[in-house]
């Protein structure tokens, strides 16, 4: 009845408002700590303080060691209240305070108290409390009472010093090591949660010892009772096989597939998905794993069937052939209600069906595209780019889907992968080459990320040229000359430039757009422009072929070094004009000028 009053008191304090502060002012809240010495104590108003103290910290604002000191030692006069909502919001502050104020340890005799108290639920919080503030010096004499709680009856009590006693083991080790008949009598326990502690902090003790962990799971394989515990057993025998490279004949392994036949649904998929994980695992020794997920599929459990397609996705990746039993499972995914679980079961098919599916497989998907997020709409993306490499003669249904795709609302990730995957079917199949660069030409007219955009002009400038009739292309790129801003505007005259370097037919009307740009509002664009317009006068292939079709053929880096280099030197030169003779700056500048032009040729060249 006592703990259903709070939960009341609880419950109004939220509908009054009061839980969490809009606005934290720290001199405010440090100024009503001081209500923490006021007689008597007012556990509702203190519990508000207190609150607001535990916001403050967590929103990362910074308290100095002593403005956290007084408050700590004001705070420490509300043990005198039995209210157990107020109990535990001393525990938490003790915790969170315990690193920034000073002489914390002054609380550890009323913790201890608490601790070893005939009141059970301020035994659990006063453990944790109490471990925080211990340092190793003091562990000893707290070290009965810790190996009191861990065998407590009262399991919550018991979890708090199991877990306790894991965070003490990171600098105390030798002593928490001590403690280990306790932890062992913790873990033969009935209660699954006390038992699935005490497993972490026994494995914690015998880690760095293989032959110790390998006694611990083959003790404790058969005797556990809990499902998390049990779980996290098979993530140590999946950790002691990976350590030993042992196979199927590993004893480890067998746990592991006996698992498999495990009455907990948690442990049943664990042990499945530890499985289709392990490195070098052969078609063989995936089949339990793949036979236990198709069940999965089929529960009406939409959490056990998201698990399992999505791990069958997984596995079909390195897997295909191994997944394709489970096909006639996943075609009745398709219609799931859940969006995910359909979106996950259309793209497994995709990677282990063959290709009569595959134009019923993407109107099925169409239908319900908006309907889900752009994570799983990559994950499709993904499946369609696998299928451009396993059957090239679908890339028209391929690319009509993506570009579909392209025309609706999603984020720059989404349209990236799409985009990618479009250049992926150009630069892998000549026949898709026109399709391609259509869909994307009509992708730019309507493109808001920029860095998609120049992709795409980059990549038009390079394939444009090699398609039938190039000419349907200028337009495109012409628009985005005179509709775009200065970074796509420079990509675009870049890529008209290589249609006049390769088409005789189309460069003289590709000679007058250059003129147009050349008086762009933008450095970049005319430069560009005025070198392509004059270097495209010329009508010689070579001169083409070496400017603009290829670019530069130079080290990057190098060219970048030598630039560096260069500028020291002007740097210098500039110190010499302001104090030395003009004549022999003359004389400095041309010898410098013409050995670093040299230097920056032979170093971009090498």
């Amino acid at each position: 009845m006592k703990m259903l009053g709070s939960f009341r008191k609880d419950k109004k304090d939220e509908e009054s408002g009061s839980g969490i502060p809009s606005v934290v002012e720290k001199a405010q809240i440090l100024q009503e700590a001081r209500t923490f010495n006021e007689t008597p104590i007012n556990p509702r108003k203190c519990v508000q303080i207190l609150t607001k103290i535990l916001y403050m910290i967590n929103q990362g604002e910074t308290l100095s060691a002593r403005e956290a000191t007084e408050a700590f030692f004001a705070m420490t006069k509300l043990f005198q209240s039995k209210d157990n909502n107020l109990r535990r919001m001393v525990y938490l502050c003790i915790k969170e305070m315990a690193s920034i104020a000073e002489d914390v340890i002054i609380v550890t005799s009323s913790l201890t108290k608490d601790m070893t108290g005939k009141e059970d639920s301020y035994r659990g919080p006063a453990i944790r409390a109490l471990c925080k503030i211990t340092d190793h010096s003091m562990l000893q004499s707290i070290e009965r009472y810790m190996k009191q709680a861990i065998v407590d009856k009262l399991p919550s009590v018991a979890s708090a010093a199991l877990l306790s006693s894991l965070h003490l083991s990171k600098h105390s080790p030798e002593v928490v090591k001590r403690w280990v008949n306790e932890v062992q009598e913790a873990a033969n326990t009935d209660n699954i949660m006390v038992q699935y502690h005490a497993l972490g902090v026994l494995y914690y003790i015998k880690k760095n010892d293989v032959l110790a962990v390998n006694k611990l799971v083959s003790k404790l394989k058969s005797n556990l009772k809990s499902p998390y515990a049990h779980c996290f057993l098979i993530r140590v025998a999946c950790k002691v096989l990976e350590e030993e490279g042992g196979g199927r004949e590993s004893p480890m392994f067998a746990f592991v597939e006996q698992s498999l036949r495990h009455k907990s649904e948690m442990v049943i998929y664990e042990a499945a998905h530890a499985i289709v994980n392990m490195k070098f695992i052969t078609a063989a020794e995936l089949a339990p794993a793949v036979s236990v997920l198709q069940l999965f599929c089929s529960s009406p459990k939409p959490v056990l069937r998201f698990a399992a397609v999505k791990t069958l996705n997984r596995v079909a990746i390195s897997h295909p052939a191994a997944v394709t039993a489970c096909n006639l499972d996943l075609e009745n995914l398709i219609t799931d209600s859940n969006r995910s679980i359909a979106t996950l079961a259309i793209t497994t098919l995709l990677k282990t069906g063959n290709e009569g599916s595959v134009d019923r497989l993407m109107k099925q998907i169409t239908g319900f595209m908006n309907e889900i997020s752009d994570e799983f709409k990559i994950v499709v993306v993904s499946a369609v780019n696998s299928l451009c490499h396993k059957f090239p003669r679908k890339h028209a249904a391929l690319l009509s889907f993506l570009s579909n795709m392209l025309r609706e609302e999603g984020g720059f990730e989404y349209k990236r992968a799409i985009v990618e995957t479009v250049i992926t079917i150009i630069e892998e199949n000549v026949e898709a080459r026109d399709t391609g660069l259509s869909h994307l030409c009509e992708f730019i007219e309507d493109c808001e990320h920029t860095s998609l955009a120049t992709r795409i002009l980059h990549l038009l400038g390079r394939e444009g040229p090699k398609t039938a009739t190039p000419a349907k292309f200028i337009r495109f790129i012409y628009n985005r000359i005179i509709l775009e801003h200065p970074a796509v505007r420079s990509a675009a005259v870049t890529s008209l430039a290589k249609f006049g370097g390769t088409s005789d037919e189309l460069l003289p009307n590709i000679l007058i757009i250059l003129q147009r740009a050349m008086l762009d509002a933008d450095d970049e664009v005319r430069d560009r422009a005025t070198f392509y317009y004059h270097v495209l006068c010329q009508r010689q292939k070579a001169l083409n072929s070496a400017y603009i079709l290829n670019g530069l053929n130079v080290s990057i880096i190098g060219l970048e070094k030598a630039l560096h280099q260069y500028t020291l030197v002007r740097a210098k030169l500039a110190l010499v004009t302001a104090d030395g003779d003009p004549s022999v700056t003359m004389q400095l500048t041309v010898r410098s000028t013409d050995q670093i032009v040299s230097e920056i040729i032979a170093t971009a060249a090498g």
